[in-house]
């Protein structure tokens, strides 16, 4: 928990300095601001496995990054831009891939130790629903933020002109977390018997 927690610091001030947009940065990262204190607080009760806490980093890692630039400016969603011909810069897709993948294992494996629930469809299908949820949700606070703040969101929403953006961010999430289900439940699994 050491190791994670320093990484963790390391990743949020290490962004924070880098950040062109303090407001922006705020938005983009906090999530590490609620995710990581709440991981501290209850680090003596509940432990995750060592994979859900490297996946976590990742995910810090993705959010910090997005936060330093704002997600449509990173500089590898240009290079995908180009490598692939997009017609925008795609990081943020990155996110909401996280946003799906990295909570359904975190949920999975809460369920899995805390409650009756076992491996199979009603486990799948509880945590893929919980993920959207959250998606959505988090598509309505951007949207709130948006008509909120005017102007001074508009990096934090980041639609880049697109029109279907918040289904295309839901649409993510709904892909990371059915991959975080269907293809890494064995993985899982076994970072879950060692304990």
């Amino acid at each position: 928990m050491k190791l994670f927690s320093a990484l963790s610091v390391l990743i949020l001030v290490g962004s924070g300095i880098l950040a062109r947009d303090r407001f922006t940065w705020v938005l983009e990262v906090a999530p590490i601001l609620i995710v990581f204190p709440l991981l501290l607080a209850t680090s003596g009760r509940f432990r995750f496995t060592s994979l859900l806490y490297v996946l976590i980093l990742v995910h810090f890692c993705v959010l910090a990054l997005g936060g330093i630039y704002t997600y449509a400016e990173v500089p590898l969603g240009y290079w995908m831009e180009s490598w692939f011909g997009f017609t925008r810069n795609n990081y943020d897709r990155i996110g909401h891939f996280f946003q799906g993948f990295v909570p359904a294992l975190a949920l999975r494996e809460l369920l899995l130790r805390t409650s009756p629930l076992r491996p199979g469809k009603w486990l799948t299908f509880l945590v893929i629903g919980f993920c959207l949820g959250v998606s959505a949700s988090y598509e309505i606070i951007e949207w709130w933020t948006a008509a909120s703040q005017g102007a001074s969101a508009d990096a934090f929403l980041g639609t880049q002109g697109d029109i279907w953006d918040s289904q295309s961010d839901m649409f993510m999430a709904l892909i990371g977390a059915t991959v975080a289900m269907l293809g890494m439940s064995k993985v899982h699994d076994r970072f879950l018997a060692k304990l």
